[in-house]
């Protein structure tokens, strides 16, 4: 059987803040935090079989197939669509594991958004993010597609205009597993969920935090050696949980320079900041 097989992105995104702002009963933390995509993806290749199989082409080492979010994602579309369709899936991963750029949730919303399409199972947007629920916390804004105000755990979702920026992005060389530091992190203050004032989130570069950074950077000396790199050149912080830290440039040639200049000595990227999910079109 020759497989012919279409590629579409799946984009990284950025934490441009992150407020934990209490824990629910059953140990999940609640969240404020803007999600930003930015111009820096994994590709996933799929091709439609007849047989109805769900295939990962090329497993990502320690990861078994089935294990892996985007298999979970086609057998859960699958499942609640009734597709007789089945998938070959092929994932060229470029955005780093572990780094708090969300390139399992994205892959997964990617085969999600693609499926359904290559499938015409009909699904919309509000059934394909309750899925990716499913699947992450992350995964629905992948769906949601555009810049976004995330509250709850992070799958209350209201979009958000964010100003043009490009982004230094740099990976400390570590893995930070999310568990481990949630698990570590000591809410001081509780706050009321809701009555959140867009202004105040969106405060000026300087005065953004990570309330998850001095945990992350305690742990992995490594992060905490990126960001006081980059603090010779602006105000940087941590996306996510970690690992990785970006550095918010006001153009391309400012986040080039910065990059030229820490290159050498760590590994990351240059992106610029997306409004919108390149899928956002797609049916």
């Amino acid at each position: 059987m020759t497989e012919t097989f279409q590629a579409f992105p799946a984009p990284a995104k950025l934490n441009l803040l992150l407020h934990v702002v209490g824990k629910r009963e059953d140990g999940y933390h609640l969240l404020e935090t803007v999600f930003r995509f930015v111009d820096f993806s994994d590709t996933v290749e799929i091709a439609v079989r007849p047989d109805g199989a769900i295939e990962l082409v090329n497993p990502i080492a320690g990861v078994p197939p089935e294990q892996d979010l985007t298999v979970r994602a086609a057998r859960l579309l699958q499942e609640a669509s009734g597709s007789p369709l089945g998938a070959s899936i092929r994932l060229t991963k470029r955005i780093p594991m572990g780094g708090g750029l969300g390139g399992g949730s994205s892959d997964a919303a990617t085969v999600l958004l693609a499926l359904n399409h290559l499938w015409r199972c009909g699904l919309n947007r509000e059934q394909l993010m309750a899925l990716g629920l499913k699947l992450g916390a992350d995964v629905p804004v992948f769906v949601f597609g555009k810049s976004a105000l995330a509250t709850g755990i992070g799958e209350k979702l209201n979009e958000i205009k964010l100003k043009p920026a490009w982004y230094v992005v740099i990976h400390p060389g570590v893995h930070v597993p999310t568990a481990k530091i949630f698990q570590n992190f000591q809410l001081e203050v509780l706050t009321e969920e809701g009555g959140i004032s867009i202004m105040r989130i969106l405060e000026t570069t300087q005065r953004r935090r990570n309330d998850l950074q001095q945990v992350v950077s305690g742990m992995y000396p490594a992060v905490n050696e990126v960001l006081s790199e980059l603090r010779k050149y602006g105000s940087p912080l941590m996306t996510g949980s970690g690992a990785c830290v970006f550095l918010e440039c006001q153009s391309e040639d400012e986040a080039d320079k910065v990059y030229q200049a820490v290159s050498k000595k760590y590994q990351g990227f240059v992106a610029k900041g997306l409004d919108v999910h390149p899928l956002i079109g797609i049916d």
